[in-house]
C-alpha cells in the first residue's frame, strides 16, 4: 500500500511549486511573529506564544504531512478516500459533544487538552480526496458519458454528499468554510465532465441556500447589510460597531502606503484591529510592508496557484487531475475571500489567509495538500 517513489532524473518534482509553498510558510511565520507579539504578551505573558504554537502544531505536523504526502504514491489517497471522509464527518459530529469548544459563539474545535483541532479544516482535504476518488473512474471512456451525464448516477449522489457535508459545517456557524468547500467541489465535478445544466443548477441551489441562511441568521444578515451600507456610502453605517472590523482593516492598510511603516511597527495590532493574527493578518502585512510587500505576497500566491493548475493539466490520470484541481481551488478561493473581505470588496467572512494566518490545523492541511501535488508533479 505504501509505495515509495524512487527519485530519478525523469521523476523530478515541480521545484517552483514547492519553493512557493516554502516561501508562503516562512512568510507566514515571520509575519505572525510580528502580528501576535502584543496578544501573546497580554494573554500568556509570552511575546512569542502564538508563534511557538504555530511552529509546533502547524509547521511541525504540516512538515510531517508534507513529507508523507510527497514521498508516498498519491494513489494511496484514492484507496482510503471513503474511510477518511467518514472519519472526518465523525469528528465534525464530535464538535457538538463535551469534547467540542467554542470561540466567538461558534462551535468549530475539538479540544485535545494540549491543543485544539478544527475538523472543518480537515474536511477541505478529505472531501476533495473523496470527490476525486469517486469521480475519477466515472470520467473515463464510456463511463464518462453514461454516469457523469446521468442525473441519478452522477448529479443526485453529488448533491446528497455535498448537502450532508454542508449541513454539518453550517451547524458550526462556518458559512465561509461551506462556500469554499462547495465551490471547490463543484469545480472538481465540472472538470470530471459533468453537464453544464447540472453545474448551473447546483450554483442556483447554493445561492438559494445561502440567501435563506443569511435571511434567518441575524449575525450573517448584519454583515451583509453592513457591507451594502459601506458600498452605497450610507450615512447610517456605524463605524464603531458593525463596521468596526472592516473599517479598522482599511485604515491599517491605507496607513502602510507604498513601502509600509516597517516590520514590527504596526500600531493597529495593539488592541485596535480585531483578529490581527487570523482574519486580519493581511491588514497587518499591508501596514508594515506596504504595497510592495502585499504585491509580493499576492505574486507568490499567483505563481503557486498557476503552477498547481499547470501540474493538473499535465497529469495523465483522472484522479491526479481532479485532486489537484480541488486542492488548488480550495487554497485559491480561500485566499481571494480573505483578501477581498478584509479589503471591503465582499462582506466580512472570518476566513484565515492560507499559510499565513494563525491556525495549526489550517497550516498542516495546506502543507499536506502541497505535498500531494508535489508528489503528482514527479509523474509529469
Amino acid at each position: 500500500m505504501f509505495k515509495t517513489l524512487k527519485l530519478k532524473s525523469n521523476y523530478r518534482p515541480d521545484y517552483v511549486f514547492i519553493v512557493c509553498a516554502l516561501l508562503l510558510t516562512v512568510f507566514g511565520l515571520v509575519m505572525l511573529s510580528s502580528a501576535s507579539s502584543d496578544l501573546g504578551k497580554i494573554n500568556f505573558n509570552d511575546t512569542y506564544y502564538y508563534l511557538k504554537h504555530q511552529i509546533i502544531y502547524g509547521l511541525g505536523l504540516g512538515a510531517i504531512g508534507f513529507l508523507f504526502a510527497f514521498f508516498i504514491d498519491y494513489r494511496f489517497w484514492q484507496k482510503i478516500a471513503a474511510p477518511l471522509l467518514i472519519l472526518n464527518l465523525f469528528l465534525l459530529v464530535l464538535v457538538f459533544t463535551p469534547l467540542g469548544s467554542s470561540h466567538a459563539g461558534a462551535s468549530r474545535w475539538l479540544d485535545l487538552g494540549f491543543t485544539s483541532v478544527q475538523p472543518a479544516e480537515l474536511l477541505k482535504f478529505s472531501f476533495i480526496v473523496y470527490l476525486a476518488a469517486w469521480l475519477a473512474p466515472r470520467a473515463k471512456g464510456a463511463n464518462k458519458k453514461k454516469r457523469q451525464k446521468d442525473f441519478w448516477a452522477g448529479y443526485f449522489p453529488f448533491l446528497i454528499i455535498s448537502g450532508l457535508v454542508a449541513v454539518l459545517i453550517i451547524m458550526q456557524r462556518s458559512t465561509s468554510a461551506v462556500a469554499i468547500i462547495m465551490a471547490a467541489g463543484l469545480l472538481v465535478y465540472f472538470v470530471s465532465g459533468a453537464r453544464l445544466s447540472f453545474i448551473f443548477s447546483a450554483i442556483f441551489l447554493g445561492l438559494l441556500g445561502f440567501a435563506l441562511l443569511v435571511s434567518y441568521s441575524p449575525y450573517r444578515l448584519d454583515r451583509v447589510e453592513t457591507y451594502l451600507k459601506m458600498v452605497t456610502g450610507s450615512e447610517s453605517i456605524d463605524y464603531e460597531s458593525s463596521a468596526f472590523h472592516v473599517n479598522q482593516s482599511l485604515i491599517s492598510m491605507g496607513s502602510g502606503g507604498f513601502w509600509g511603516v516597517g516590520f514590527g511597527q504596526s500600531t493597529a495590532k495593539f488592541k485596535r484591529l480585531p483578529e490581527p493574527i487570523s482574519d486580519s493578518i493581511f491588514a497587518v502585512i499591508s501596514e508594515e510592508l506596504g504595497f510592495i510587500g502585499t504585491a509580493s505576497l499576492i505574486g507568490i500566491f499567483g505563481v503557486f496557484f498557476v503552477k498547481g493548475f499547470i501540474i493538473a493539466k499535465k497529469s495523465a490520470g483522472q484522479f491526479a487531475k481532479l485532486i489537484i484541481v480541488g486542492f488548488v481551488s480550495v487554497m485559491a478561493i480561500q485566499t481571494f475571500i480573505n483578501i477581498a473581505a478584509i479589503s471591503g470588496l465582499i462582506p466580512l467572512t472570518g476566513v484565515p489567509l492560507p499559510f499565513i494566518s494563525y491556525g495549526g490545523t489550517s497550516l498542516a492541511v495546506f502543507l499536506t495538500m502541497a505535498g500531494v501535488i508535489g508528489n503528482i508533479s514527479k509523474y509529469n
